[in-house]
């Protein structure tokens, strides 16, 4: 075997690189996995660290602690910071060790958690909250660096897809494993829960992701794939592709789209078990079950749009992109004016709902854009999306807090909400987020 082994030094990196033999072959095919399996996981446990705070909700305004509004302002203390940490960090990861970056970011972000245990006062937990929102913007940007340094353009959209399915695993371990965590030890352990979590993760990602070829002393993506396609802009720095991105007027609409989708997708996220619990009279254990289905289809959404969008579509993702976002409109519609008291139908919704935003989140949220780009500018591609996403998402946390408490009306210890200006706000964001994705239907795809 070590006679296959054919070495070249290179003299711009001086290091020896492997060339592609059996052997290479196959220390390429096990490194992928491993980049794969762990950076799946690894942003599945990022968004039970993020999500934690959606469990407890009813449980602190029930004990006192905080009021709606509070709730929205420190809800969207984490989407501001994340906004321009997605930008920031998206930006930084075209430039880093993946490796580190990721892990570095789930470790604080644990941490967090795990401190969030310990307050209830409403200006230490917006803080703690916004820092996550920092740390959480280190997740993302370093997974899809390494799909895109790992994995050729002609299968980007498989994996892609398949990784995307870490934000309904997470939403999955969160709404049901955290929730019943919550329904035994109190809210506390909605954080302690995710904070152990995410130490796990933080070992798993320090572990095994690896990042980049070049760092196992392989070759490059595209002499392994025999895809030179890829590296049409080999000749251009770092900094001028990122620049490219930043001019190009197609990534700035799938970023508005996707904006409003994520008004959208949060306002069932963010306060979806709330609603369920104080409109539809759910318990805090019935409304999480209820959720928590959107992650399971979502799970199939995600995995499904990447595979069917490369084999049917030929890696197009306009048409699979309208079809899942008229199927959001249409859940949503569902969720929000069907009569109260039919858990059969709440819990449909949700299985459409799920499946909608796993096509969604894996298209407008990023996918679309990263096609656009040059492979050399993913983060880029990505922060630019991600800033507007959250941006979208924050808002919604704030505006949505001010409308609950503005529709709620309390007699003696009683309260009752209107929710129907909330519930036209966000429906509104999903119908504008289809027609913006329009506007990109010819972008034409970049090497």
């Amino acid at each position: 075997m070590i006679k296959e082994i054919i070495q070249f030094y290179t003299a711009s990196s001086g290091k020896i690189v492997l060339r592609n033999t059996e052997f290479v072959r196959e220390i390429y095919n096990k490194s992928r996995w491993s980049v794969f399996l762990s950076a799946t996981i690894g942003y599945s446990l990022f968004y039970v660290c993020r999500l934690s705070l959606n469990v407890v909700k009813k449980p602190m305004v029930d004990a006192g602690l905080l009021d709606e509004s509070q709730l929205g302002m420190i809800g969207s203390a984490l989407f501001f910071t994340y906004a321009i940490g997605k930008l920031t960090n998206g930006f930084l990861a075209d430039r880093s060790n993946i490796k580190r970056f990721m892990a570095t970011g789930l470790f604080l972000t644990a941490l967090v958690n795990l401190a969030l245990g310990f307050t209830s006062l409403f200006w230490v937990f917006t803080i703690l909250w916004g820092l996550n929102g920092w740390f959480q913007s280190m997740g993302a940007a370093p997974s899809v660096v390494s799909l895109s340094r790992w994995f050729s353009n002609r299968e980007r959209g498989t994996y892609y897809g398949i990784w995307s399915a870490s934000h309904s695993i997470g939403k999955a371990i969160t709404y049901v494993g955290i929730a019943f965590i919550v329904s035994i030890f109190g809210w506390q352990w909605g954080f302690y829960g995710a904070g152990i979590a995410g130490l796990a993760g933080a070992v798993i990602v320090s572990i095994f992701l690896h990042d980049s070829p070049a760092s196992k002393g392989l070759p490059p993506i595209a002499d392994y794939k025999n895809d030179h396609a890829e590296v049409s802009a080999k000749d251009k720095s770092v900094g001028a592709v990122q620049k490219e991105v930043l001019k190009n007027p197609f990534i700035w609409i799938l970023a508005i789209s996707s904006a409003m989708m994520y008004i959208s997708r949060y306002a069932i996220e963010s306060w979806g078990i709330f609603y369920l619990e104080v409109q539809k009279g759910y318990t805090n254990m019935e409304a999480s079950s209820i959720i928590s289905v959107s992650a399971i289809s979502g799970i199939i959404g995600t995995v499904v749009a990447g595979i069917i969008s490369d084999k049917v579509f030929k890696s197009s993702r306009n048409i699979p992109a309208l079809i899942a976002g008229l199927l959001n409109i249409f859940s949503m519609t569902l969720f929000l004016f069907y009569p109260d008291g039919n858990i059969w139908m709440d819990t449909f919704s949700m299985v459409i709902s799920g499946f909608a935003f796993g096509i969604l989140i894996t298209f407008l949220g990023g996918l679309m854009a990263i096609d656009i780009a040059s492979k050399k500018a993913s983060g880029a591609a990505l922060g630019l999306v991600g800033i507007a996403s959250y941006i979208g998402a924050g808002l919604q946390d704030v505006a949505s807090g001010f409308l609950i408490e503005n529709g709620k009306s309390t007699i003696e210890t009683f309260s009752t909400y209107d929710f129907t200006i909330a519930k036209w706000f966000w429906l509104g964001a999903a119908i504008i987020s289809v027609v913006l994705a329009l506007m990109v239907w010819n972008a034409k795809p970049k090497d």
